[in-house]
Protein backbone atom coordinates (compact mmCIF):
# COMPACT_ATOMS: atom_id res chain seq x y z
CA UNK A 1 0.00 0.00 0.00
CA UNK A 2 1.33 3.10 -0.98
CA UNK A 3 1.21 5.97 1.88
CA UNK A 4 -1.58 8.98 1.93
CA UNK A 5 0.73 11.42 0.65
CA UNK A 6 1.60 9.68 -2.78
CA UNK A 7 -1.84 8.17 -3.20
CA UNK A 8 -3.37 12.27 -2.70
CA UNK A 9 -0.24 13.61 -5.49
CA UNK A 10 -1.62 10.26 -7.50
CA UNK A 11 -5.29 11.91 -7.91
CA UNK A 12 -3.57 15.79 -8.43
CA UNK A 13 -1.78 14.14 -11.28
CA UNK A 14 -4.90 12.82 -12.96
CA UNK A 15 -6.64 16.44 -12.35
CA UNK A 16 -3.98 18.17 -14.09
CA UNK A 17 -3.71 15.24 -17.20
CA UNK A 18 -7.92 16.09 -17.51
CA UNK A 19 -6.81 19.73 -17.26
CA UNK A 20 -4.20 19.57 -20.04
CA UNK A 21 -6.91 17.44 -21.96
CA UNK A 22 -8.97 20.17 -22.12
CA UNK A 23 -6.43 22.66 -23.01
CA UNK A 24 -5.78 20.79 -26.06
CA UNK A 25 -9.35 20.41 -26.97
CA UNK A 26 -9.93 23.65 -26.40
CA UNK A 27 -7.25 24.70 -28.55
CA UNK A 28 -8.24 22.55 -31.80
CA UNK A 29 -11.23 23.21 -31.85
CA UNK A 30 -10.68 26.64 -32.13
CA UNK A 31 -7.75 26.13 -34.78
CA UNK A 32 -10.27 23.86 -36.56
CA UNK A 33 -12.86 26.10 -37.11
CA UNK A 34 -10.42 29.02 -38.26
CA UNK A 35 -8.73 26.47 -40.39
CA UNK A 36 -12.81 26.26 -41.74
CA UNK A 37 -12.95 29.76 -41.88
CA UNK A 38 -10.13 30.17 -43.87
CA UNK A 39 -10.32 26.82 -45.66
CA UNK A 40 -6.78 26.46 -44.38
CA UNK A 41 -6.33 22.90 -45.56
CA UNK A 42 -2.67 22.35 -44.79
CA UNK A 43 -3.39 24.00 -41.03
CA UNK A 44 -6.33 21.50 -40.53
CA UNK A 45 -4.05 18.59 -41.99
CA UNK A 46 -1.75 19.99 -38.63
CA UNK A 47 -4.71 19.19 -36.67
CA UNK A 48 -5.09 15.73 -37.58
CA UNK A 49 -1.84 15.16 -37.08
CA UNK A 50 -1.67 16.15 -33.07
CA UNK A 51 -4.47 13.68 -32.36
CA UNK A 52 -2.22 11.08 -31.03
CA UNK A 53 -1.59 13.32 -28.26
CA UNK A 54 -4.82 13.57 -26.43
CA UNK A 55 -4.88 9.76 -27.04
CA UNK A 56 -2.03 9.30 -25.35
CA UNK A 57 -2.66 11.59 -22.21
CA UNK A 58 -5.93 9.40 -22.03
CA UNK A 59 -3.58 6.49 -21.89
CA UNK A 60 -2.16 8.15 -18.94
CA UNK A 61 -5.27 8.41 -17.37
CA UNK A 62 -6.15 4.88 -17.36
CA UNK A 63 -3.28 3.64 -16.27
CA UNK A 64 -2.70 5.71 -13.10
CA UNK A 65 -5.97 5.84 -12.21
CA UNK A 66 -6.08 1.92 -12.58
CA UNK A 67 -3.39 1.28 -10.78
CA UNK A 68 -4.55 3.43 -8.02
CA UNK A 69 -8.02 0.70 -7.87
CA UNK A 70 -5.75 -2.24 -7.90
CA UNK A 71 -3.09 -1.24 -5.20
CA UNK A 72 -5.68 0.73 -3.00
CA UNK A 73 -8.89 -0.86 -3.09
CA UNK A 74 -10.41 2.93 -2.78
CA UNK A 75 -13.90 3.46 -1.72
CA UNK A 76 -16.51 6.57 -1.07
CA UNK A 77 -15.31 9.85 -2.42
CA UNK A 78 -11.42 8.59 -3.36
CA UNK A 79 -13.25 5.94 -5.84
CA UNK A 80 -15.07 8.70 -7.25
CA UNK A 81 -12.85 10.52 -8.08
CA UNK A 82 -11.19 8.11 -9.66
CA UNK A 83 -14.00 6.36 -12.07
CA UNK A 84 -14.80 10.19 -12.94
CA UNK A 85 -11.23 11.16 -14.31
CA UNK A 86 -11.75 7.91 -16.46
CA UNK A 87 -15.11 9.38 -17.99
CA UNK A 88 -14.55 12.65 -17.92
CA UNK A 89 -10.67 11.66 -20.29
CA UNK A 90 -13.43 9.78 -22.13
CA UNK A 91 -15.62 12.57 -23.04
CA UNK A 92 -12.73 14.85 -23.84
CA UNK A 93 -11.22 12.12 -25.86
CA UNK A 94 -14.41 12.32 -28.03
CA UNK A 95 -14.61 15.93 -27.97
CA UNK A 96 -10.64 16.37 -29.68
CA UNK A 97 -12.16 13.41 -31.97
CA UNK A 98 -14.69 15.79 -33.08
CA UNK A 99 -12.80 18.32 -33.22
CA UNK A 100 -10.46 16.55 -36.10
CA UNK A 101 -13.97 15.62 -37.57
CA UNK A 102 -14.24 19.30 -38.19
CA UNK A 103 -10.72 19.85 -39.39
CA UNK A 104 -11.39 17.07 -41.89
CA UNK A 105 -14.13 18.43 -43.39
CA UNK A 106 -12.06 21.76 -44.07
CA UNK A 107 -9.41 19.11 -46.10
CA UNK A 108 -12.75 17.76 -47.84
CA UNK A 109 -13.20 21.52 -49.12
CA UNK A 110 -9.72 21.77 -50.87
CA UNK A 111 -9.79 24.32 -53.59
CA UNK A 112 -13.32 25.24 -52.94
CA UNK A 113 -15.04 28.75 -51.72
CA UNK A 114 -17.10 29.27 -48.97
CA UNK A 115 -20.63 29.07 -50.24
CA UNK A 116 -21.72 31.93 -47.77
CA UNK A 117 -20.00 33.64 -44.57
CA UNK A 118 -20.02 31.46 -41.62
CA UNK A 119 -21.94 33.23 -38.54
CA UNK A 120 -23.79 30.71 -36.61
CA UNK A 121 -20.84 27.96 -36.43
CA UNK A 122 -17.80 30.21 -35.15
CA UNK A 123 -20.84 31.77 -32.53
CA UNK A 124 -21.54 28.09 -32.08
CA UNK A 125 -17.74 27.20 -31.15
CA UNK A 126 -17.07 30.50 -28.75
CA UNK A 127 -20.11 28.84 -26.57
CA UNK A 128 -19.01 25.18 -26.75
CA UNK A 129 -15.29 26.86 -25.84
CA UNK A 130 -16.93 28.45 -22.77
CA UNK A 131 -18.69 25.25 -22.21
CA UNK A 132 -15.81 23.47 -21.54
CA UNK A 133 -14.05 25.79 -19.68
CA UNK A 134 -16.63 25.84 -17.27
CA UNK A 135 -17.56 22.17 -16.96
CA UNK A 136 -14.08 21.53 -16.05
CA UNK A 137 -13.58 24.17 -13.96
CA UNK A 138 -16.74 22.82 -12.05
CA UNK A 139 -14.98 19.71 -11.78
CA UNK A 140 -11.36 20.94 -10.30
CA UNK A 141 -13.22 23.60 -7.72
CA UNK A 142 -15.93 20.81 -7.60
CA UNK A 143 -18.62 23.52 -7.66
CA UNK A 144 -22.01 22.15 -8.87
CA UNK A 145 -23.25 25.36 -9.09
CA UNK A 146 -21.05 26.34 -11.88
CA UNK A 147 -22.00 22.69 -13.50
CA UNK A 148 -25.54 23.85 -13.97
CA UNK A 149 -24.93 26.99 -15.17
CA UNK A 150 -22.82 25.80 -18.22
CA UNK A 151 -25.21 23.29 -18.93
CA UNK A 152 -27.48 26.14 -19.58
CA UNK A 153 -25.38 27.34 -22.58
CA UNK A 154 -26.43 24.06 -24.03
CA UNK A 155 -29.74 25.05 -24.93
CA UNK A 156 -28.36 28.22 -26.97
CA UNK A 157 -25.99 25.80 -28.80
CA UNK A 158 -29.01 24.32 -29.99
CA UNK A 159 -30.82 27.13 -30.63
CA UNK A 160 -28.11 27.92 -33.00
CA UNK A 161 -27.70 24.57 -34.80
CA UNK A 162 -31.32 24.69 -35.35
CA UNK A 163 -30.98 28.20 -36.93
CA UNK A 164 -28.12 26.99 -38.93
CA UNK A 165 -29.95 24.51 -40.54
CA UNK A 166 -32.59 26.13 -41.34
CA UNK A 167 -30.71 28.53 -43.29
CA UNK A 168 -28.39 25.87 -45.01
CA UNK A 169 -31.49 24.35 -46.11
CA UNK A 170 -32.93 27.35 -47.82
CA UNK A 171 -29.56 27.83 -49.38
CA UNK A 172 -29.14 24.74 -51.16
CA UNK A 173 -32.68 25.10 -52.26
CA UNK A 174 -32.06 27.74 -53.86
CA UNK A 175 -28.66 26.77 -54.79
CA UNK A 176 -28.82 23.29 -55.93
CA UNK A 177 -24.78 23.18 -56.98
CA UNK A 178 -23.81 24.07 -52.78
CA UNK A 179 -25.56 20.90 -51.54
CA UNK A 180 -22.48 18.95 -51.39
CA UNK A 181 -20.55 21.82 -49.18
CA UNK A 182 -23.39 22.47 -47.56
CA UNK A 183 -24.23 19.16 -46.08
CA UNK A 184 -20.62 19.18 -44.93
CA UNK A 185 -21.62 22.18 -43.14
CA UNK A 186 -24.63 20.90 -41.26
CA UNK A 187 -22.19 18.33 -40.19
CA UNK A 188 -19.58 20.56 -38.56
CA UNK A 189 -22.52 22.29 -36.68
CA UNK A 190 -23.64 18.60 -35.67
CA UNK A 191 -19.97 18.17 -34.42
CA UNK A 192 -19.85 21.24 -32.35
CA UNK A 193 -23.29 20.20 -31.15
CA UNK A 194 -21.92 16.94 -29.57
CA UNK A 195 -18.66 18.35 -28.51
CA UNK A 196 -21.66 20.60 -26.56
CA UNK A 197 -22.98 17.44 -25.05
CA UNK A 198 -19.92 15.90 -24.11
CA UNK A 199 -19.04 19.22 -21.85
CA UNK A 200 -22.57 19.16 -20.46
CA UNK A 201 -21.16 14.82 -19.27
CA UNK A 202 -18.27 16.39 -17.56
CA UNK A 203 -21.03 18.79 -15.57
CA UNK A 204 -22.70 15.81 -14.48
CA UNK A 205 -19.60 14.13 -13.56
CA UNK A 206 -18.51 17.19 -11.31
CA UNK A 207 -22.01 16.99 -9.59
CA UNK A 208 -21.35 13.34 -9.18
CA UNK A 209 -18.11 13.69 -7.36
CA UNK A 210 -19.86 16.17 -5.18
CA UNK A 211 -22.92 14.47 -4.27
CA UNK A 212 -22.69 11.07 -5.36
CA UNK A 213 -25.36 11.12 -7.47
CA UNK A 214 -25.60 11.93 -11.12
CA UNK A 215 -28.19 14.55 -12.49
CA UNK A 216 -29.15 14.64 -16.84
CA UNK A 217 -28.18 18.14 -17.69
CA UNK A 218 -28.42 17.12 -21.17
CA UNK A 219 -32.22 18.18 -20.87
Amino acid sequence: MIQRKEFDQNLEDLRQLLRQMGEHVEHALAEAISALQALDSAKAKEIVGRDAELNQMEEQVMEIGSRLIVTQQPVAKDLRRILVAFKISSDLERMGDLAIDIAKVTTRLEGQKLIKPLIDIPKMSELVILMLRESLQSYLDENTDLAYKMAKDDDEVDHLYSQMIHELYAFMIANPESLQQAMLLTLVGRYIERIADHATNIGESAVYLVTGHRPDLNQ
